[in-house]
This record gives structure tokens, sequence and C-alpha cells, in this order.
């Protein structure tokens, strides 16, 4: 039976690649979940306080949601 080594080193540069495309693939996603609750918390500011009790919230509830 004949081994064959199938591993080799990264070339260089590749490991920074991939830590600086991670990491702005993070910050892209960190900014989609910031804009998603802002658009929840103004949305839900703009309902008066009957439409907000008939789904169960109060004004101080809208901050916590959005978090």
């Amino acid at each position: 039976m004949a081994a064959v080594e199938t591993t080799r080193p990264a070339p260089y540069g590749a490991i920074t690649t991939y830590r600086v495309i991670n990491a702005l693939s993070n910050a892209v996603l960190a900014f989609r979940a910031w804009n998603d609750a802002r658009v929840t918390r103004k949305a839900l500011n703009r309902l008066s306080d009957r439409e907000l009790d008939d789904i169960g919230l109060c004004r101080g509830d809208i901050e916590f949601i959005g978090r």
C-alpha cells in the first residue's frame, strides 16, 4: 500500500485574506442586525397605544424588542 500525503501548507497570505473577509462579513451581519432592529423600533413607534396593547406591548417594551 502506498501512502500519499495530501496536506499542504496554506499559500502565503491566505490566512490573512480569510481573516479580512471574515471580519468584513461579520461587520455586514452586524450592520444588518442593527438596521433590522432600527426598522422594527420605527414601525412599532408608529403604532398607537391601542394597537400596541392589542399585540401585548407597551411603549416601554419597544426598546427591549429592538435589541
